[in-house]
């Protein structure tokens, strides 16, 4: 049995359809790292630093901010 968490490298599992993070929760967030702005992209389901070329989870709707939980982002994905 899963317990739903994607291992580091592996591609990160899905949000149910319709699930993004609050505009108003993004406008606040920003790379633990960089401190710059953060994106969401719909697709994967992860809020991305562009800056520091991680994305981040959102596991039931929260934001996990930990860099060693974040999975680097190849450079295909940084120019979509």
């Amino acid at each position: 049995m899963s317990d739903g968490k994607a291992k580091k490298g592996e591609a990160p599992q899905r949000p149910p359809a319709g699930r993004a993070v609050d505009p108003k929760l993004l406008e606040m967030l920003a790379c633990p790292l960089t401190k710059t702005p953060l994106s969401w992209n719909p697709h994967s389901g992860e809020l991305v630093s562009r800056a520091a070329r991680l994305a981040y989870p959102v596991r039931d709707g929260v934001p996990i901010m930990l860099p060693s939980e974040a999975r680097t982002l190849d450079d295909d994905e940084l120019s979509r």
